[in-house]
C-alpha cells in the first residue's frame, strides 16, 4: 500500500499514539482487501452500540490519545431519561461512559441511526466512512456517496485519521448493478418496499437494480427497502432507474454489459417472503414497537392520524433522533400522541437488551421486519405487519 508522507508519520506516531493506532487499523483494512492507497474521507457515521466491546475500543483509542479528525455522528444507544427507572446501576453506567467517551474523542452526539437526513448527510460522489446498515446502502443508494460498509470501529478509525482505504464501493468499477429484478405487483407503501427488501435470498448476492417500481418513490419507502435487504441479504447498494442518485446520472447502470442474472418477483413470492419471516397468527398483543430504522416526523404525524383520537389499548413506543423529537414537541404531536398511548423516544435503539428486556415472553407488533430480527436477541418476538394494522391491533390490544 502507498502511503503519503502525512500518512507515513500518522502511523510512526507523529501526531499521537492514539491516531496511530487508528492508523495501523485502516492499513490493516486496506491490505485485507488490497487497497492501494488511502483516500481522504469527508464524513463519518458511527454504528456505537454502548456496549461493552464498543466502550472498550472506543476507550482504548481515546486513551492513547485519539481525536477526531473528522466529527462522526453516532448510532443511538439508550436514553437513560426515559429509561433510567428500567436500567440497572451497570447500564447507567455504561450509557454513561459510552457519552463522555465519545464526547472526548470529539463525536457530535446525535444517537441516531438515520443521520443522512438531516444531522450528516452526505453529497452525491462524496467519499464517506458509515457504519450501520440502513446507513451504509441509503447513502450509497439513495444519495449517490460512496462508502464501503464500515464497522463500527473501522468508521471511528476513519474518523480519527481522517483516511479510508480505497476499495469496494469507492470505486466506481464497482458501483454497476449485476441483477436486474423485476417486480411485477405494485408496491404502494412503505411496508411493501420493506417485505420487497425481505426478498435478499431470492434475489442472491450482488448488487440489485429493481424494475417496474414507480418512477417517484418517497423517502421512508426508500429507506425501509434498503434496511430490510440487510436482514435478508448483504447489500451496499442498490439501483431503481430514475429514482436513485446514480441511475438518474448514469444511463445504463449495468455498466455496458448483461446483468448476471434475472429475478421476477410476483406478488405470491412477496406475500411468501413476509409469512416466513412473520407468520400471521391471532392473541393478545402488549406493546407495540415503531421506529427500526428511527422514524421521520411524517411516519410520526401518520401515527397520530391513524390513532384518530381514539387511545391505544398497549404502550407504542415510537424510536426516533433527536432532531425529530424536538420538532414534535414544538409542534403539540408529543402531547398529543402520549394521551393516546403512544410515546416518542429519541437517542435509543431496538437493540438494547437493558432497556427492552422486561419485553420478553410478551407478544407484541411491530412494522420493521429489521426490528423484529434484533430484538429476538433479547428474548423478545414481535408480529410484523404494516403500521396501520400493528395500529390497528394495538388499539384492540390483540392480533385479530
Amino acid at each position: 500500500m502507498e502511503l503519503t508522507a502525512e500518512q507515513r508519520e500518522i502511523l510512526a506516531g507523529a501526531q499521537g499514539g492514539g491516531k496511530a493506532m487508528a492508523m495501523r487499523i485502516q492499513v490493516g483494512v486496506g491490505k485485507c482487501f488490497d487497497a492501494p492507497r488511502l483516500v481522504p474521507v469527508a464524513r463519518a457515521h458511527v454504528a456505537l452500540s454502548a456496549q461493552e466491546a464498543d466502550v472498550w475500543f472506543a476507550g482504548k483509542l481515546l486513551a492513547a490519545g485519539a481525536r477526531c479528525a473528522v466529527a462522526p455522528t453516532v448510532n443511538p444507544g439508550y436514553s437513560l431519561e426515559y429509561f433510567q427507572d428500567r436500567l440497572t446501576p451497570a447500564a447507567i453506567q455504561n450509557m454513561q461512559s459510552t457519552h463522555q467517551i465519545y464526547q472526548s474523542l470529539g463525536a457530535r452526539l446525535t444517537y441516531s441511526c438515520t443521520p443522512y437526513l438531516a444531522d450528516n448527510v452526505p453529497q452525491y460522489g462524496e467519499i464517506v466512512a458509515f457504519s450501520e446498515t440502513n446507513a451504509t446502502v441509503y447513502v450509497n443508494a439513495v444519495l449517490g456517496a460512496r462508502t464501503n460498509r464500515e464497522s463500527a470501529a473501522s468508521a471511528l478509525c476513519a474518523a480519527v485519521t481522517g483516511f479510508v482505504p480505497e476499495y469496494g464501493m469507492l470505486l466506481a468499477e464497482n458501483r454497476f448493478a449485476d441483477i436486474a429484478v423485476l417486480v411485477e405487483p405494485p408496491l404502494r407503501g412503505d411496508f411493501d418496499y420493506a417485505v420487497l427488501g425481505l426478498a435478499g435470498k431470492r434475489i442472491g448476492k450482488g448488487i440489485p437494480a429493481f424494475v417496474g417500481l414507480p418512477g417517484e418513490i418517497g423517502t421512508e419507502s426508500l429507506i425501509a427497502l434498503g434496511a430490510e435487504l440487510n436482514v435478508s441479504g448483504n447489500y451496499d447498494l442498490y439501483h431503481i432507474p430514475g429514482v436513485t442518485a446514480e441511475s438518474r446520472r448514469i444511463p445504463d447502470v449495468f455498466g455496458g454489459k448483461p446483468p448476471r442474472r434475472e429475478v421476477t418477483l410476483t406478488q405470491s413470492d412477496l406475500e411468501q417472503v413476509l409469512e416466513e419471516f412473520s407468520p400471521g397468527g391471532t392473541g393478545d398483543i402488549y406493546y407495540c414497537v415503531l421506529g427500526c430504522p428511527h422514524y421521520t416526523y411524517r411516519q410520526i404525524q401518520t401515527v397520530a392520524q391513524l390513532l384518530d383520537g381514539s387511545p391505544s389499548r398497549v404502550p407504542i413506543y415510537i424510536l426516533t433522533s433527536a432532531t425529530v423529537k424536538r420538532a414534535a414537541v414544538e409542534a403539540g404531536l408529543e402531547d398529543e400522541l402520549r394521551t393516546l398511548g403512544a410515546e416518542i423516544i429519541a437517542d435509543t435503539c431496538v437493540d438494547e437488551p437493558c432497556c427492552w428486556g422486561h419485553l420478553a415472553g410478551k407478544g407484541g407488533v411491530t412494522d420493521s421486519p429489521k426490528g423484529a430480527y434484533y430484538m429476538q436477541t433479547a428474548g423478545i418476538s414481535l408480529t410484523v405487519r404494516d403500521m396501520a394494522t400493528c395500529i390497528r391491533w394495538a388499539k384492540k390490544g390483540r392480533i385479530c
